[in-house]
């Protein structure tokens, strides 16, 4: 047995002492092993430490800051941005399992719209998109929907703009109507951020607002084209759908929300963190506002 110990070095003979300590002292055992007590002392504290301890706490708290919302690559990419950690996706989603924690599952997102097209005027865009949601520079692909949100037998509606460029939120505005100022709220809010839009495609679906009369017109006044999916066809604006189904699982979903005035504050405080503290994958793990700055940098 002697031989087998002196093969496996210190550490085999640390572990033969764990099994034998109930039946001999540990002071036979270091003598009979040849080894001191001081240095067998030393290996338990070492086995009792765990090495992984502060990724852990680093894991809780990225996971704890995003409301539990987050999966191992999102958390993968935290550690990166915030400390600066190379960090296996395997090992994070290992020592989350180790901890017990996992992101609160995304439950399927089914958004709805109210097509009432005003087919009979004209008003309805070729899709200038073709579900090619990449652009090369800023203002060249916008894309835009309404989405709602129901507290009680109240409704709240939202309407948002996406740049595809780096996906940042560029317009949105919240109402408790469903009507064309709210679209238009918004681009006024866009385009006063954004003077220069000659030849950006704004892409929608084809509700009643962005049939109106008003968008047609306003749209071309900046030199700006209009776009649209086909009709009942969520998929033509799978990037729009993608951030509303994100917003409403991580900003509202979660939470116990009470009056339209809290569901309004989470959703503008999730605007913010979208567009200035959420790291994405397309944008080399920078937020939209980080890789707009990079351009002009």
């Amino acid at each position: 047995m002697v031989t087998n110990l002196e093969s496996g070095g210190l550490q085999s003979k640390h572990i033969v002492i764990d099994e034998l300590k109930s039946k001999r002292t540990v002071k036979e055992l270091c003598a009979y092993l040849g080894i001191s007590r001081s240095g067998y002392y030393s290996y338990l504290n070492r086995k009792d430490h765990d090495p992984d301890e502060d990724l852990k706490n680093k894991i809780k708290a990225i996971y704890e800051q995003r409301d539990k919302t987050v999966g191992y690559r999102r958390i993968q990419d935290e550690l990166s941005r915030q400390y600066g950690l190379i960090v296996n996706h395997k090992k994070v989603l290992r020592l989350m399992q180790e901890l017990g924690i996992k992101a609160i599952i995304r439950r399927k997102y089914v958004h709805r719209t109210s097509y009432e097209a005003a087919v009979s005027d004209g008003r309805i865009a070729a899709n200038m998109l073709q579900r090619n949601f990449k652009a090369d520079k800023p203002n060249q692909k916008w894309v835009t929907d309404v989405t709602q949100y129901r507290v009680f037998d109240e409704r709240i509606y939202l309407s948002a703009i996406k740049d595809l460029w780096n996906n940042e939120i560029v317009g949105y505005h919240i109402s408790r109507h469903n009507d064309n100022p709210l679209v238009l709220e918004t681009f006024r809010k866009a385009f006063e951020k954004h003077k220069d839009v000659t030849g950006l495609i704004v892409h929608s679906d084809q509700g009643s607002q962005y049939t109106s009369h008003a968008y047609h017109d306003m749209l071309p006044q900046v030199g700006a084209q209009i776009s649209m999916s086909r009709r009942g066809n969520c998929y033509d604006n799978a990037s729009m759908e993608s951030f509303f189904s994100h917003l409403k699982v991580e900003a509202l979903y979660p939470y116990d929300i009470r009056s339209i005035d809290e569901a309004q504050r989470r959703i503008e405080e999730y605007i913010r963190f979208y567009n200035e503290d959420r790291a994405q994958r397309k944008l080399n793990k920078l937020t939209p506002v980080e890789y707009r700055r990079q351009l002009v940098a």
